[in-house]
């Protein structure tokens, strides 16, 4: 398969994953929860949050990451440094939000860039949409070239890839104010990077999700047109 129509694959596995009937697009609230029961909009019953779960009167129980369906909406529990939240999945939200598609640069295999890896741990300060300030881990710095100009890129790892936040001289103009990039992960020596698989934030796609923005390492005059653009 060549370059082109294995992006081409890419993408329709990414659009099912945002406009899937529990996809990315499908976020329809972000309930912070307390000890206390509360009654939450569009939902049955009271919930409240224990020992880092949440649970509802009827006895419904969920750990971070698990989920039930209830009154045809998919239920979420979801933990952020040790405040917990139930997540609100509807088919019907990005309908009601007006959202149905992603416009995308031009592909392109001059995006698909050769970085050089230098393994560096380091902890930064970082700052979710929401205002959320919170200390990360970060693995490594890549090096990297687009057109004659150098930048570098900080990334976290995880289970083999390499994953960051990044805004570069497109954002808020041309693309969304930051966008994320994956890539497979090395201990050292170089990767390929790919623009082209450049993606939009959840937080893109609904309100309701707190995706954390770039460092200010990975904030570049560099212009990358590459990749997903913006929410049509």
């Amino acid at each position: 398969m060549d370059l082109r129509a294995a992006h081409e694959e890419w993408i329709e596995e990414r659009e099912a994953r945002v406009w899937g009937e529990w996809g990315i697009a499908t976020l329809a609230a972000t309930h912070w929860l307390t000890a206390e029961p509360a009654e939450l909009d569009g939902l049955p019953g009271r919930w409240h949050a224990s020992g880092g779960d949440v649970l509802g009167d009827d006895g419904l129980r969920l750990a971070p990451g698990q989920e039930a369906e209830v009154a045809g909406l998919l239920l979420r529990a979801f933990e952020r440094d040790g405040a917990s939240a139930l997540r609100v999945l509807d088919p019907g939200a990005p309908a009601a939000r007006g959202i149905s598609s992603i416009e995308r640069f031009a592909f392109t295999e001059a995006a698909r860039l050769t970085g050089r890896v230098r393994p560096t741990a380091t902890t930064t300060e970082t700052i979710s949409v929401d205002g959320h300030a919170a200390a990360s881990a970060f693995d490594a710095v890549v090096d990297l070239e687009w057109a004659g100009e150098a930048f570098s890129l900080t990334v976290q790892e995880d289970d083999g890839w390499f994953s960051a936040a990044f805004a570069d001289a497109t954002a808020g103009r041309e693309s969304h104010p930051f966008r994320f990039i994956r890539f497979p992960a090395s201990a050292g020596g170089t990767v390929v990077v790919d623009f082209n698989r450049a993606t939009l934030p959840p937080c893109a796609f609904s309100d309701h999700y707190v995706c954390v923005m770039p460092v200010p390492g990975n904030r570049w005059p560099v212009p990358i047109r590459a990749g997903e653009r913006i929410v049509r």
